[in-house]
């Protein structure tokens, strides 16, 4: 599965969730440690919890993905799942206010959603 694939499949699955704001960032250009960001916000930390636990089993489920045990799932207000090509962030509405992950690397391309043929 190719990287923007893979980051496809990300912003389904947490929309599957009804995460708020996803994001699909391509910071090939402007970084050395992966393809994609996928950046997302619950509302709540059980939220959280569930749009990163959707991820990573609709990953194995749908596409035989087996992602890594996230970081931060102790704490569940900002969990990153790290599949190498594409890194996912789900966080708080707080915490990504906070951090500003788009400001930080606002150099990256937006990556629109692929549109569905009708």
């Amino acid at each position: 599965m190719e990287g923007l694939e893979l980051a496809e499949a990300c912003r389904e699955l947490a929309a599957n969730k009804k995460a708020e704001d996803v994001l699909v960032l391509d910071v090939r250009e402007v970084s050395g440690i992966t393809d994609y960001f996928v950046i997302a916000t619950g509302s709540s930390e059980p939220h959280v919890r569930a749009i990163w636990t959707e991820i990573t089993k609709g990953l194995s489920r749908q596409h035989q993905v087996n992602a890594p045990k996230p970081e931060g799932a102790r704490f569940n207000n900002w969990v990153v799942v790290d599949l190498f090509d594409v890194i996912v962030h789900v966080m708080s509405r707080d915490v990504r206010e906070r951090y500003d992950l788009e400001g930080l690397w606002n150099d990256a391309h937006v990556v629109e959603p692929a549109r569905v043929a009708e």
